[in-house]
């Protein structure tokens, strides 16, 4: 042995106790900024503001751009940008503090990894896709509209649920 031990990853959380948590960040930021909490949209203006920096013409001429990055705006001077970037700093020291960062793609035994890769790929084109069709993502339109009771939002629940677990149900094989 090399005289270094692996160290032990910490067990999760409790559940209902995150969840009880994530209740009180959501009221924090309804109360605080006056809107919820998402993450498709700051994932938006980083690609806005790329798309600023190559071709800034068509970010003046279409209205969605415009008003992200349109003339002298910046779209990475948003609360939104600060707010993803502290989720991926929290998210990566949460897991160097409970041991659990590794580098390793799970996957079934019936899958390749190279397949594993390709489907969580086009997975997160379609969730992307999805979530500037229905005007936000999972964070956004589930528990920001769900914590308001929009119509819509409970609507847009419904579905994702029912069509991830219909597509689970058909590449369910692939894990077993």
């Amino acid at each position: 042995m090399d005289g270094m031990a692996k160290k032990q990853a910490k067990p999760y959380s409790n559940p209902y106790m995150v969840g009880v948590l994530l209740g009180v960040v959501l009221f924090a930021a309804f109360f605080l900024t006056g809107s919820g909490l998402g993450a498709s949209g700051p994932l938006n203006r980083y690609v806005a503001y790329i798309e600023d920096a190559i071709a800034p013409q068509h970010v003046n001429v279409v209205p969605y751009l415009v008003s992200m990055a349109g003339g002298e705006k910046n779209p990475l001077d948003d609360y939104w940008v600060f707010l993803s970037i502290g989720v991926v700093v929290g998210g990566f020291a949460s897991g160097l503090i409970h041991h659990r960062i590794k580098f390793e793609t799970n996957k079934g035994p019936q899958i390749t990894i190279k397949t594993r890769w390709l489907m969580a790929f086009l997975g997160g084109i379609l969730m992307g896709y999805g979530a500037r069709f229905a005007r936000g993502c999972t964070s956004g339109q589930g528990l920001s509209g769900g914590a308001v009771l929009s119509v819509g939002s409970w609507a847009f629940l419904l579905a994702v649920f029912v069509g991830a677990y219909a597509l689970s149900y058909t590449l369910r094989r692939l894990w077993i």
